[in-house]
């Protein structure tokens, strides 16, 4: 089982969406790559801690590999959008791709690159190495499971 972290605007239909995905075994949201230790979604929305909201996921690479899933993910964002995604604007919805395998570099880079050929300005996505997680506040897990009728920037038909 492999582990990448996504960021693509609101956590919650970037959630919805890989838990979807055939191949993904678990998603979990939370918040990535800030400033502020544990932080709360109040903060993480209304200051600037640093964090992006993302999704957790670990797949099975056997399964499902690492590049295709990235090719699912560019499917759901706007990599060439600053700090935002569909009407979510902020710091906290940029678009990135927090890694915790050094290994998965290469791959995401590669992918990267051939993202980049289908756009005429620069993709704006991060790709950084995790420097720290925090799960967020249980009410945000699943949440449009819970609420069918929830907010989503993200088209959930595949």
């Amino acid at each position: 089982m492999k582990e990448i972290i996504l960021a693509g605007g609101c956590f919650w239909g970037v959630e919805a969406y890989f838990s979807k995905v055939k191949g993904v075994i678990e998603t979990e949201v939370g918040y990535a790559n800030g400033n502020v230790k544990n932080p709360t979604y109040q903060q993480v929305c209304n200051t600037y801690t640093g964090h992006a909201e993302v999704c957790r996921i670990k797949y099975d690479n056997e399964e499902l590999g690492l590049e295709e899933l990235l090719q699912r993910f560019f499917k759901i964002i706007d990599p060439i959008a600053i700090n935002r995604q569909g009407p979510d604007i902020g710091h906290q919805y940029r678009s990135g791709i927090f890694y915790t395998d050094e290994g998965d570099q290469n791959t995401i880079i590669k992918v990267l690159n051939q993202q980049q050929e289908r756009y005429s300005r620069k993709i704006v996505t991060e790709i950084e190495p995790l420097k720290a997680y925090y799960k967020a506040e249980e009410y945000h897990q699943k949440y449009l499971e819970k609420n069918p009728n929830g907010y989503c920037h993200i088209s959930l038909d595949d």
